[in-house]
């Protein structure tokens, strides 16, 4: 009987020891590179909020160790890989505060950048973070033009841009429809002139032709007619607009005094006084 007695107590002191192995020790008793490890893990493992908060934990216990350098660049990053931007932005904002210099502020600057670009949405809505994506955009590829990151920064700011300018034309087209004219042209002009370099400013003269005309400002769609001959020939754009002028006994050419004679000049011409 004694024997069974001493056994089960031995059995209990081992399941109470495996018991208490199991259970993990409190964030403060543990090492930052046991919490940096974990989080990792946590990461590995498709988990991004739990080592999003195991990297912060090591920035708040040993915030002057080699890890939590480290710990806040993957802090940035696991925020991000969650779609926390706000608290990637953060992070990320600490590591190119306390490491402007570093090799690895490249990246904090372009994860700032990418958690913008990556909430722009259709252009029927507000366009808030896409003017964000562009500012952080151009930063990256102005502040770190050697790094691994700026050809992309670059591509990515190319889109960005097409984006505005498709914003710009969808409320042109619009008032186009409806007849309003002298708003359209505003719109198709902010594309000509602040977004000449995107896919859209083909489609743009085209529509200033459109909306001069029906306005009976005909030297103004000559103008644009002649700008759009000359840069996008080859375009479906340019036939239109041909077809358009010519079938009211007028072809594209420079006229007038306005600004689109100032782009012709200054473009086709090479005349920029």
């Amino acid at each position: 009987m004694r024997l069974v007695m001493r056994a089960l107590s031995v059995a209990v002191l081992l399941f109470a020891a495996a018991c208490s192995g199991d259970k993990e020790l409190p964030v403060e008793s543990r090492s930052a590179q046991d919490l940096f490890q974990s989080g990792q893990a946590e990461l590995d493992a498709g988990k991004p909020e739990k080592a999003a908060a195991l990297f912060d934990e090591v920035e708040r216990l040993y915030p002057y160790s080699p890890w939590a350098k480290r710990a806040m660049m993957m802090s940035a990053y696991s925020y991000y890989s969650a779609g926390d931007y706000v608290q990637s932005r953060s992070a990320a904002g600490r590591y190119l505060d306390f490491f402007p210099a570093d090799e690895d502020a490249a990246y904090a600057q372009y994860l700032i950048a990418l958690s913008y670009y990556d909430q722009i949405v259709d252009v029927g809505r507000d366009q808030g973070n896409t003017f964000e994506a562009l500012q952080e955009l151009r930063e990256t590829i102005e502040r770190y033009p050697d790094s691994d990151y700026t050809s992309s920064a670059e591509l990515k700011f190319d889109l960005a841009l097409d984006h505005l300018a498709g914003k710009e034309m969808e409320i042109g087209r619009y008032y186009l429809k409806r007849g309003h004219f002298t708003s359209s042209i505003n719109r198709f002009r902010v594309v000509v002139e602040d977004f000449q370099t995107t896919s859209h400013t083909p489609e743009a003269l085209h529509r200033l032709v459109e909306a001069y005309l029906s306005l009976g400002l005909v030297e103004e769609a000559q103008t644009a007619g002649a700008i759009l001959g000359y840069n996008y020939q080859s375009t479906p754009w340019y036939q239109d607009s041909y077809n358009l002028l010519t079938s009211q006994n007028l072809e594209p050419r420079d006229s007038g005094q306005g600004w689109l004679s100032r782009i012709y000049r200054q473009v086709i011409q090479g005349k920029w006084l």
